[in-house]
């Protein structure tokens, strides 16, 4: 794909297993999800119809989602927005207070992908089984809960990181755990 930028053409290595050629039709036709992260209007009643029997759409564009639930509520298993309208509402605020306060009360360094991992995790288990449905697939995000649980989780998996990472001679951290600091240029690995 040289006409992509590398870091889209590294994210298409990812998502694009199938190696799908053309445009948006061509790569839901027969798809079990999509993930929409783009603007309004950009997915339509037909292309969701073209999906896979009972297909998962989340439609996270901002402010407005790729397309209202209540369109395609009837085909799709499962629909999910960042919209505080509708429900499965998806919202980088359930996870961000939480990972950075267990970040910054295990003095991390870095939020690494496993951090990440136990924030995403946490909150899947945060709804009780019983009340999973497929318009309630995670926490609503003013739920007391949801913070303390998530940095619980997050600083649990950084402290058991440094906890493995051996001191060096001296008792320095290694160079990939370390952070130092000047005034003059900040804090840098």
């Amino acid at each position: 794909m040289p006409w992509l930028p590398p870091h889209e053409t590294r994210l298409a290595e990812l998502t694009n297993r199938r190696r799908v050629r053309g445009g948006l039709a061509d790569a839901l036709a027969g798809a079990d999800a999509v993930v929409g992260l783009s603007r309004a209007g950009v997915l339509t009643r037909a292309l969701v119809a073209s999906m896979g029997e009972a297909p998962v759409v989340f439609a996270l564009a901002a402010p407005e989602p790729e397309i209202r639930p209540e369109l395609v509520s009837d085909i799709a298993a499962v629909v999910a927005t960042g919209h505080g309208d509708y429900p499965n509402r998806v919202d980088n605020a359930l996870a961000f207070p939480g990972v950075f306060r267990g970040a910054l009360d295990a003095r991390a360094p870095r939020i690494t992908m496993p951090m990440r991992l136990a924030a995403a995790d946490v909150l899947a288990g945060l709804v009780p089984r019983e009340a999973l449905s497929t318009t309630r697939l995670l926490p609503e995000v003013l739920d007391e809960q949801v913070a303390p649980t998530v940095a619980g989780a997050v600083a649990a998996v950084a402290a058991e990181r440094r906890r493995r990472v051996a001191p060096a001679a001296g008792g320095v951290l290694r160079q990939d755990t370390a952070r130092n600091v000047s005034p003059q240029e900040g804090v840098g690995p």
